[in-house]
């Protein structure tokens, strides 16, 4: 596995219709290889981006919840199927 090139953000939203778009905006830039980690506190967020990058079978995504400070954090990341 490759290293991995993480984007972390504060970002939260009230709305999964607001995490959706959201996400499938950050989808974009990891089609494009510029990341292929994120780190966020919102899960709405790392649903739907963990939805949409596994729409593409080049990819393997991978999902962690972490409990950090007494709140939770959450990684997707992906590689690239052989």
């Amino acid at each position: 596995m490759s290293e991995i090139n993480w984007h972390q953000d504060d970002v939260t939203f009230e709305t999964m219709r607001e995490a959706e778009v959201w996400a499938d905006s950050l989808s974009n830039e990891f089609y494009s290889r510029v990341i292929n980690g994120y780190i966020t506190p919102d899960n709405k967020i790392a649903y739907a981006l963990s939805f949409y990058l596994a729409s593409l079978d080049i990819l393997i995504v991978h999902t962690q919840e972490i409990l950090a400070d007494n709140s939770y954090v959450y990684k997707v990341w992906v590689e690239e199927k052989e």
